[in-house]
């Protein structure tokens, strides 16, 4: 049997500057809820955020808030309460976790930010059902009992490649959306403003590309696992300078470990790719388990969905909807399929670990024979672990080491 190591973690210092941004951004919503000084529209997370921010709307994603509730593990304490208004345990966790903390009064942003009593109030719920369809469903519960405006966007799926018809589609319900939310934010939308906005977005997702390809090299200076944390900025302030000055200073922290040779594994032996979702609950602990046998899960398809190339600031609108329409989740399994193969060539992966997670089958990418053909087509093994984003009562700790330990083994045996 391989032997495990006790681990221990090198912090990445860009985190202090990072946590300073995320505490600004969720006391600006807080404010901007409070005073009424700023419209708040909630949006999904490859939702039209820049038209949103370019309207001067504050802009809250609740699926970065289901996230602090996995990755807080209080998650598993609130689904029930979902359960318990009709909603099943089988649909996404990220949904019946969030909705059963507002039914319970609780948010762990109380915790991490003193003075914010509440997620903020929207005035508006825009969607965009890219990911999945529980999305739409999520932000219609909130609809009917705060009684605000839900509005969005109904994305084509299993797209080979994204056409023309595709993009029209997509800009066209973009377009559709301005004259509601230009009612509501009481303003018209500035199109320079709309440019300046996605410009910034495509600047960010340059750099947050650069931040996950500086773990090609070997040693790896940073792992999925930072890479969940890291990503925030991406995620809930796309289209700010703010994002773009994290990533900078980030993308010059982790040049330096390349340069001297710093890995986040110690002893880096094995390279893992990560396909699906993470298990926020158990973050630290696989980020440890995986590290206490110097191997370093490295590259993920879910890091890499906020990497927008078809941001341009010449066709704003339209540039959306492509990249929206880009989205891994969105293509054909013979997209995916080819994707991970090149992902697998350029990391130098040597395994990829699926997690199938329960309530989100549509980031799960295991059920359909993929990981057989993937093994067939390029000889690098894979495993299926069982689990969930958020509801940890999916999670059988002990099976996922033995199962993690045995394949780990014969990575080490086929080196």
């Amino acid at each position: 049997m391989v032997e495990e190591k006790k681990y221990t973690r090198k912090k990445i210092q860009a985190t202090d500057m990072m946590n300073e941004i995320m505490a600004d951004y969720f006391y600006g919503l807080n404010e901007a809820a409070t005073t009424g000084k700023q419209k708040v529209a909630w949006c999904t997370s490859v939702g039209p955020a820049e038209l949103l921010r370019a309207m001067g709307f504050a802009v809250q994603f609740p699926e970065n808030h289901a996230a602090i509730l996995g990755a807080t593990r209080t998650s598993t304490d609130m689904i029930p309460m979902a359960n318990a208004i009709g909603y099943s345990p089988d649909i996404c966790s990220y949904l019946t976790s969030d909705i059963g903390a507002y039914l319970k009064g609780i948010t762990p942003l109380s915790k991490a930010y003193p003075g914010i009593e509440s997620v903020p109030k929207p005035d508006v719920l825009v969607f965009n059902t890219n990911q999945c369809r529980d999305v739409q469903d999520w932000f219609a519960w909130y609809a009917r009992e705060l009684g605000v405006p839900c509005i969005g966007i109904s994305s084509p799926k299993s797209i080979h490649e994204v056409t023309d018809a595709h993009i029209d589609d997509v800009a066209q319900q973009i377009e559709a959306l301005i004259p509601a939310l230009e009612e509501i934010s009481g303003t018209k939308l500035d199109m320079e403003r709309l440019k300046e906005v996605v410009s910034l977005s495509r600047e960010c997702t340059e750099l947050w590309k650069q931040v996950l390809d500086a773990a090609t090299t070997s040693p790896a200076p940073m792992t999925f696992y930072d890479g969940t944390i890291l990503m925030g900025p991406a995620v809930v302030l796309r289209g700010t300078q703010q994002a773009v000055d994290f990533y900078k200073v980030l993308l010059a922290e982790l040049s330096q470990r390349v340069a001297d040779e710093l890995g986040a594994v110690e002893d880096e032996s094995l390279r893992i790719y990560w396909e699906g979702m993470p298990v926020w609950g158990r973050l630290r602990q696989h980020s440890e388990l995986f590290a206490g046998f110097n191997t370093a899960v490295l590259a993920s398809t879910y890091c890499s969905s906020w990497i927008f190339p078809a941001f341009d600031k010449q066709a704003p609108i339209r540039s959306m909807a492509k990249a929206y329409l880009e989205l891994f989740i969105v293509r054909s399994d013979e997209y995916k399929e080819q994707y991970i193969k090149e992902m697998l060539a350029r990391f130098r992966i040597d395994g990829i670990i699926y997690h199938d997670a329960k309530t989100c089958p549509c980031n799960s990418n295991s059920r359909y024979g993929m990981p057989k053909r993937l093994e067939e087509a390029t000889g690098i093994p894979s495993l299926i672990i069982s689990g969930d984003l958020n509801d940890m009562r999916c999670v059988s700790d002990e099976q996922t080491k033995t199962n993690i330990e045995a394949f780990i083994e014969q990575l080490e045996e086929r080196k």
